[in-house]
């Protein structure tokens, strides 16, 4: 295994996030990176890290983009074989293609084998970590956990908790999610490149019981992090009021059992109400964008800059299956495309800063990837900026380097990714 290697390029590094003063003043690009024992040592012109490493591996990408792989911070691997199905509401999308698909894991073996699909698709597409929902079953997450740590990627996930409202062979119970859980997290949590994710799908398929259990679990854990749904559709919020008489709002179904805190990733989040907006940007909670599942299947339009003025962290996610596509590049495209319906066009810079930084900042994980600088855990990609000739001949003309890459964001899929490296090591 090489211990040294320099990547050639367009090497694109943030000094800071793009949405204070100029965005496009924020990055700034090198010649080339230096990696070492899969860690990213130094950015600067070739000669120089040539001098540093003389006997280091060159991989030349010169006239590529050299980025931070993206981070998909919101997705269901265990939906891989049902994306793109006829669109459907929340509700009759669970019941018509997730809960029949996530039955079939209840085979091990079938599990094993959608989660290595998986990993593969999205490494395809350039992403190096995920943040990832399992099933009901638990050696679904051993079967996503032990192919994540076989590629040595950097992932967090979780067991899907819900004792109601769904099949009878997919439900578990308060007790049995807290002890499935809890050996999960004993065997899989800090291991490798591992995180462990405390996962009740959404309120309405648990009961007070079990959110207060995995509540309990959160707090004996609390290292772990927390994923769940939250005000996705309209529709969704009023069956949680039907069902949580008591509860102020959405938000408090989870409030009250422990599970708000600055590690809790909360999917979608379209449609909260003031106080939920002001509870969340309090906690540091992470807000997750999911773009082309909001406008698949029809649940509204996140309003990006109006949270950021709030002052939440936010993550930018697939949303797979329920998304309409594995590629961080078509969910960036899509998350311009709701800024400019909720009225904000969105800089090349901040789409890309949502896709690496941002959402490696909403797992807790920008203190290893997410950006190319000294220390940084070296997942990389690289990125034909005219990958085809609708985009080269866009890419042409460009003046600047975001106005280069806004034709691969807007158009790219994954002929784009010209290689990938995890921990330094390529892998297409």
């Amino acid at each position: 295994m090489t211990t040294a290697r320099i990547l050639t390029g367009q090497v694109l590094s943030f000094s800071h996030a793009p949405f204070d003063g100029d965005p496009s003043q924020a990055a700034q690009l090198d010649e080339a990176v230096l990696i070492e024992h899969g860690h990213i040592t130094r950015t600067g012109p070739l000669s120089d890290l040539r001098a540093t490493a003389p006997k280091a591996e060159i991989d030349r990408y010169d006239d590529h983009l050299i980025s931070a792989g993206f981070v998909d911070a919101h997705a269901h691997y265990s939906q891989t074989a049902i994306i793109a199905s006829w669109g459907k509401r929340l509700r009759d999308w669970l019941e018509t293609y997730t809960f029949p698909e996530e039955l079939r894991l209840a085979d091990p073996a079938y599990a094993r084998a959608t989660a290595e699909r998986y990993l593969d698709l999205t490494l395809t597409n350039g992403t190096t970590t995920v943040a990832s929902f399992c099933t009901s079953h638990a050696h679904s997450a051993d079967a996503f956990f032990e192919a994540a740590q076989a590629r040595n990627l950097r992932v967090a996930a979780g067991k899907t908790c819900m004792d109601r409202n769904a099949p009878d062979d997919l439900l578990d119970t308060a007790q049995s999610a807290y002890d499935d859980s809890a050996a999960l997290i004993a065997r899989w949590h800090g291991t490798d490149r591992l995180t462990y994710a405390i996962t009740p799908r959404f309120s309405p398929t648990s009961t007070l019981e079990q959110l207060s259990a995995l509540g309990a679990l959160w707090a004996e854990h609390p290292t772990c992090l927390l994923q769940t749904h939250l005000s996705e559709q309209i529709e969704e919020i009023a069956w949680v009021h039907t069902l949580f008489t008591e509860a102020r709002d959405y938000l408090e179904t989870y409030e009250a059992h422990g599970l708000l805190g600055p590690r809790g990733l909360y999917g979608h989040a379209i449609h909260l109400t003031d106080r939920e907006r002001k509870r969340l940007a309090e906690v540091g909670a992470a807000l997750i964008h999911c773009p082309t599942s909001n406008t698949f299947i029809g649940s509204g339009l996140f309003d990006m800059a109006a949270r950021l003025n709030d002052g939440h962290r936010i993550g930018l996610a697939t949303d797979t299956g329920g998304g309409s596509s594995f590629s961080m590049l078509r969910t960036m495209a899509a998350a311009y495309e709701v800024g400019q319906l909720t009225g904000t066009a969105l800089h090349p810079a901040q789409l890309w800063w949502l896709a690496t930084m941002g959402s490696a900042d909403a797992l807790h994980f920008s203190d290893k990837i997410g950006n190319i600088t000294p220390g940084m855990e070296a997942d990389l990609i690289a990125l034909d900026l005219a990958s085809t000739p609708a985009i080269a001949q866009r890419a042409t003309t460009a003046e600047d380097i975001w106005e280069a890459i806004f034709p691969t964001i807007m158009m790219g899929d994954d002929r784009a990714i010209a290689q990938v490296w995890v921990m330094g090591q390529p892998q297409l």
